[in-house]
């Protein structure tokens, strides 16, 4: 079976997925954004200080966390690395599913939501030579 591997890019308020098919080549694939916030909250209990932005990014990171265990389960990808800020990876990790937690073989506490391409993918490989 080939090695599929996913990238996301995250922040609070979007998600970039990305395939990685080399060390020097990350295909863009789609924008996830968040959506129904005020329908769908996030997980477990806010503390009473968290702001309107903190409880949409929390619930964000619960879509996030949902839509990486779709794309899991149906296949999409075998390995998976995160690259997100310090924040969003916080809210992200406790929400995810076991299946995305067996593919993920790298987190990485950057913002680099809006950084081009290649830039990204400098710094993912950066970290794997280390």
């Amino acid at each position: 079976m080939d090695e599929k591997i996913r990238v996301i890019v995250a922040s609070g308020e979007i998600a970039k997925h990305f395939d990685r098919l080399n060390d020097n080549y990350y295909r863009y694939l789609e924008d996830l954004e968040p959506k129904n916030l005020n329908d769908d909250g996030p997980s477990g209990k806010r503390p009473p200080e968290s702001s309107e932005q903190d409880t949409d990014e929390a619930t964000f990171a619960k879509q996030l966390a949902h839509d990486l265990y779709k794309r899991a389960y149906n296949k999409e990808f075998s390995k998976l690395i995160i690259v997100a800020d310090p924040e969003t990876l916080g809210e992200l990790r406790p929400v995810l599913h076991e299946e995305v937690k067996a593919c993920l073989v790298a987190e990485i506490p950057k913002t680099l939501i809006n950084a081009p391409t290649d830039e990204i993918a400098r710094v993912i490989e950066a970290s794997f030579d280390n």
